[in-house]
C-alpha cells in the first residue's frame, strides 16, 4: 500500500530530524541523569507511545485541526512546557534523595507505568512532533492507492522505531555516565540537580518557542 520510495523517503527524512537532538532526547538524558537507567528506558517507552498518538491523530484528521488553530497550538505546547518544568522542579529538590532512588530502581520497586505515562505526557504535547507529523507525513502518502489514514499509520511506524532506537542510546549512555559519576552522594547530588536545571530549561525553551 505504501510505495517503497515513499518510505524509504520518508524514513530518511525522519532520521535527519531526529538525529539532531530535541526536546525527547533532552527530557530522555535529564530523566536519566536525574533516576537512572530504568526510568530513561521506561520514559524512552512512554515517549514512543506518545509520539504515535500523535501520528494517530494527524491520521485521524485532529492534527491538522491543532495546526490550524493557533490558539490550539499554543495550549498544547504551553501544558507540555509547564509540565516538563514541574518535573525539572521535582528532580532538582529531590536531588539528595538519588542515593535511596539508585537502591529503589536496583530493586525495581519503582513506578514504571508513573513513569511511562510521564514520557507519554511529554510526547504528546510535543508541538515540534505535532508539527512533523502534520505538515510532512501526509506528503508521502500515496493518494491514488487509498486507505489514507492506514497508510499514515504505516509510515508513523517508521519515525517511532527510528525514535526508539536513538532515545534509548542516548538514555543508556547517559545512564551509564551517572553511574560512572555516584561516587560520592555530592557528585550524585550534582547530578540530580543537573537532569532537573536540564528539564527546567527544556521547558522554557519549549514553552518560548514560536510556532
Amino acid at each position: 500500500m505504501v510505495s517503497t520510495p515513499n518510505l524509504l523517503a520518508f524514513a530518511a527524512m525522519s532520521l535527519v530530524v531526529i538525529a539532531i537532538p530535541g526536546p525527547s532526547v533532552l527530557f530522555v538524558v535529564g530523566r536519566a541523569l536525574a533516576h537512572g537507567r530504568r526510568t530513561a528506558l521506561a520514559t524512552v517507552l512512554g515517549n514512543l507511545l506518545g509520539c504515535y498518538a500523535l501520528v494517530l491523530a494527524v491520521a485521524l484528521g485532529l492534527g491538522a485541526l491543532v495546526q490550524d488553530s493557533a490558539t490550539a497550538l499554543t495550549a498544547v505546547k504551553l501544558a507540555g512546557a509547564a509540565y516538563l518544568i514541574h518535573l525539572g522542579v521535582r528532580a532538582f529538590r529531590h536531588r539528595d534523595r538519588l542515593r535511596a532512588d539508585m537502591t529503589i530502581t536496583a530493586d525495581g520497586k519503582r513506578g514504571d507505568l508513573r513513569t511511562i505515562l510521564d514520557g507519554l505526557l511529554v510526547g504528546v504535547t510535543n508541538p515540534k512532533g505535532l508539527v512533523f507529523f502534520a505538515a510532512v507525513l501526509p506528503q508521502f502518502v500515496n493518494h491514488d492507492a487509498g486507505h489514507i489514514p492506514l497508510q499514515m499509520m504505516v509510515l508513523g511506524l517508521v519515525p517511532a522505531v527510528i525514535g526508539l532506537l536513538c532515545d534509548t542510546l542516548w538514555g543508556l549512555g547517559a545512564s551509564a555516565a551517572r553511574t560512572w559519576l555516584a561516587g560520592s552522594d555530592r557528585r550524585l547530588s550534582m547530578i540530580g540537580g543537573a537532569g532537573g536545571v536540564a528539564l527546567i530549561g527544556l521547558g522554557i525553551t519549549v514553552a518560548t518557542t514560536r510556532h
